[in-house]
């Protein structure tokens, strides 16, 4: 779990389920992230609510440092809030995986070649 989540609300109370909510989907995502880079990512979550009324949607915004000064960011607005929260997840998800490919170097095919030799 990422232990560094700030949560917080522009317009709009932060309450404890929405608050569990965010630590349960947003803390998961430490596992998609390279080793080095899980201890000092510092996550902050803001939702913030537009268009009072009828038309009520909010507004989910996330972000991570991570080391070296990289910061992944998303954002998505939505009529409900934990609705906005999973696609921000989802968001935040696909630039990690983009980020851990431009991190770690790619794997090395050298037991294949080893196996399919020719020996003689």
């Amino acid at each position: 779990m990422i232990e560094k989540i700030e949560i917080s609300g522009n317009d709009y109370k932060v309450e404890e389920p929405f608050r569990r909510y965010v630590l349960k989907r947003i803390g998961k995502l430490d596992k998609y992230l390279p080793k080095k880079a899980k201890k000092d990512v510092v996550c902050k979550v803001v939702a913030s609510e537009i268009g009072k009324g009828k038309t009520e949607k909010y507004e989910i915004s996330a972000a991570m440092e991570l080391i070296g000064g990289k910061l992944i960011a998303a954002r998505d607005e939505c009529s409900n809030v934990f609705a906005g929260v999973d696609l921000v997840e989802a968001k935040l998800l696909g630039q990690i995986r983009r980020y851990k490919l431009e991190v770690q170097p790619h794997r090395q095919r050298k037991g294949l070649k080893n196996i399919f030799r020719k020996r003689g």
